[in-house]
């Protein structure tokens, strides 16, 4: 499967978890969280010290989810990806994206690595807002600069 097919692949499911959904209204998680429930999905997050979030039901770990989920994005610091790759295979997840739009987002390649051996169909870096039809301005400019520099998957 291409990296696209992939992505195609992940938002065509409609039960995701979002882990690491932020406390603080502003965040980018939030929008983010926010744009899945506006899309139709069947969200849940995953943030050990919230039982809900904007009326999202909260798990503190992955393993928690019930019923399971489809997919799990990742939203936290590469420096946790492993851990959370790990409890992703422990709980079945068979799609994992590694948020990342600036900077190193939740990207770690061996946390990637690790879900690929596993069967586990990964997407390392990206951001939903670039495949969704509608998005916002500034989200079709980071598409359309991924597109020129040939960064934006196929």
């Amino acid at each position: 499967m291409t990296k696209r097919e992939r992505i195609d692949d992940f938002l065509g499911q409609k039960r995701l978890a979002l882990v690491g959904v932020s406390h603080k209204p502003k965040d980018f998680t939030r929008l983010l969280l926010s744009e899945f429930m506006r899309r139709g999905y069947d969200v849940v997050a995953v943030n050990p010290s919230a039982i809900e979030i904007d009326g999202v039901p909260c798990f503190p770990r992955i393993q928690d989810v019930s019923p399971p989920v489809d997919g799990v994005l990742l939203l936290t610091p590469a420096a946790v990806s492993e851990t959370i790759a790990s409890e992703c295979v422990e709980a079945g997840v068979r799609r994992v994206w590694f948020y990342r739009a600036l900077g190193e987002g939740a990207v770690s390649r061996k946390a990637a690595e690790y879900c690929e051996a596993r069967g586990v169909q990964v997407i390392a870096g990206g951001c939903p807002f670039m495949f969704w039809k509608g998005s916002g301005w500034i989200h079709r400019v980071h598409a359309a600069l991924a597109k020129i520099t040939g960064t934006y998957p196929r």
